[in-house]
């Protein structure tokens, strides 16, 4: 379930669904009655709301299930890897949208899968191959979706004219909607990049998980992305295993697992001594 899983809010709810579960069983290993009834309500509800937030990647599976091709489930998605052309074409666009001071912004998807419910408006599909003329013809001022933000997705632009959800912290002057937008989605969503080309002085920035990098010329983004891409790849060539889990639960999780652990064991000497 959890490769199945790549948004970072939603392995946030299966680390409380687990942590829920955890308790359960400690509170029943404790006779702790009271305590074990609620959590035991807790789960049964908390599942029943997973049931709901995942009820595309249920009707995905079923699909598989009946295809006979449920394997395809659990397979790592590769929107990662992204080929040198690619990074080059949008590299490229990106270039000559600064040169020319044409306003863009880009949301370029990283690792696992963004669900497109984050954003204000999910804008016009497109689902075409990543090409600098496709880039360079939808910022166009004259265009009806310049004023929105593109949202890429493995080697295709998934959709245009997408409206961000805009970030509350306090800019400078020299920092438009553009920015703004950018920081606020990159600050809800962990798995993408934002690539900003403002309209008034044609710099490039970079947005990630609510960090701006800025100015950068068009050969330090290409660094930057290639830089990125390559560990993302690098990461995903590792096999999965307690390092997934370990990551899910982090430190705090680690030590608490290892403590219920040290103490049910010790409890099980007890009661067969």
């Amino acid at each position: 379930m959890l490769l199945a899983i790549g948004e970072r809010r939603t392995l946030y709810m299966v680390r409380g669904l687990i942590i829920l579960m955890l308790a359960a069983v400690i509170s029943e290993k404790f006779q702790l009655t009271l305590l074990s009834f609620v959590i035991e309500k807790l789960v049964l509800g908390a599942a029943v709301a997973m049931a709901v937030i995942f009820q595309g990647e249920f009707r995905r599976f079923l699909e598989l299930l009946g295809q006979g091709k449920v394997l395809q489930f659990f397979q790592r998605k590769p929107s990662a890897s992204k080929p040198n052309n690619v990074v080059d074409e949008l590299v490229e666009a990106v270039r000559e949208l600064s040169q020319n001071r044409t306003g863009a912004l880009i949301v370029v998807e990283t690792t696992g899968s963004i669900d497109m419910r984050v954003f204000v408006d999910q804008g016009v599909p497109i689902d075409g191959e990543i090409s600098k003329a496709l880039l360079q013809t939808i910022f166009q001022p004259k265009t009806l979706l310049h004023d929105g933000a593109v949202f890429i997705r493995g080697s295709r632009i998934i959709s245009a004219g997408v409206i961000l959800p805009l970030s509350d912290k306090t800019f400078s002057r020299q920092l438009g909607t553009r920015h703004r937008a950018a920081m606020g989605i990159t600050e809800i969503v962990d798995q993408c990049l934002c690539i900003i080309v403002s309209e008034e002085t044609g710099s490039i920035s970079l947005a990630e998980k609510g960090v701006l990098d800025r100015p950068l010329t068009s050969s330090k983004l290409k660094e930057l992305l290639d830089k990125k891409f390559a560990l993302l790849v690098k990461g995903e060539s590792v096999a999965p295993g307690w390092g997934l889990l370990s990551r899910l639960i982090g430190p705090k999780g680690r030590r608490f697992l290892q403590t219920t652990f040290r103490t049910l064991s010790s409890n099980s000497s007890e009661e067969k001594k």
